[in-house]
């Protein structure tokens, strides 16, 4: 197991445990994703590692990326460094599992609901508050209305509210709803239920239906990405909402 760092990562045969390790919001800063990366590009392609379970330390998943790695001088490191770690999810052929405790927003829902399993205690929300501060989830953008439809998305990203975790699964974001003590089990049965199959049909199975859902996800983040650095984060608004986060207090919007 890696101790190390804002990322832990730890091996047990087939599956790989990784935790988001910046107590208590476990927020994703850019080392926090450098070190995410580099585990990532660490770990062995199936049949050697067959699943990836994703959860956060302590009783929260994670609230997302830092607001302050929004700055003019830092976006685009952060952009970059974020979304490689869902272009490495969507090429590789490992089974993702969400195991989700407490509040998991932002960049946090975005790889949450990324992973093929989403399995989440009664006490999770989620939510997409960017709009808030004169953002957009580029991820979210691309994956919600594949997911749940475009009207729905449009509920989620343009509102910023947050979903309980009984409503996020009759929405289609989470699989299953347990107990606060009930998730570690929760997600062994599910790997118990997957581990005996074929490797090699799970991850040709997986493909196909990722295939089959139209999403051509390279290339719809890459459009996102270029709406976010050159148009979004060219207006004051967004300037304006980030520095309002910053200095804790309300915005002030410009309208441009």
């Amino acid at each position: 197991m890696t101790e190390a760092g804002h990322i832990q990562v730890s091996r047990d045969g087939p599956v790989a445990r990784i935790v988001f390790n910046r107590p208590p919001l476990n927020i994703l800063h850019i080392p926090a994703m450098q070190e995410l990366n580099a585990a990532l590009d660490a770990l062995p392609a199936p049949p050697h590692l067959r699943f990836l379970v994703f959860t956060g330390s302590e009783r929260t998943f994670s609230t997302g990326v830092d607001v302050r790695d929004h700055t003019p001088d830092r976006v685009a490191e952060m952009l970059g460094s974020f979304h490689r770690v869902f272009r490495k999810l969507w090429s590789a052929d490992w089974i993702t599992i969400a195991a989700v405790r407490g509040h998991c927003l932002g960049g946090g829902m975005e790889l949450a609901t990324f992973c093929d399993f989403v399995v989440a205690t009664h006490t999770a929300r989620f939510g997409q508050p960017e709009i808030k501060l004169g953002c957009f989830p580029p991820v979210a953008a691309v994956l919600l209305p594949v997911l749940l439809g475009p009207r729905r998305a449009l509920d989620l990203i343009l509102t910023g509210r947050t979903v309980t975790a009984t409503e996020a699964r009759e929405l289609g974001l989470v699989n299953r709803v347990v107990g606060e003590d009930e998730l570690d089990g929760a997600v062994q049965e599910l790997l118990d239920s997957l581990i005996p199959l074929s490797p090699a049909v799970l991850a040709l199975t997986r493909r196909a239906v990722l295939r089959a859902s139209g999403l051509d996800f390279e290339r719809a983040l890459e459009e996102m990405e270029k709406i976010y650095l050159d148009k979004l984060m060219q207006t004051e608004d967004a300037a304006e909402g980030i520095r309002a986060f910053i200095e804790r207090r309300r915005p002030v919007w410009a309208g441009r």
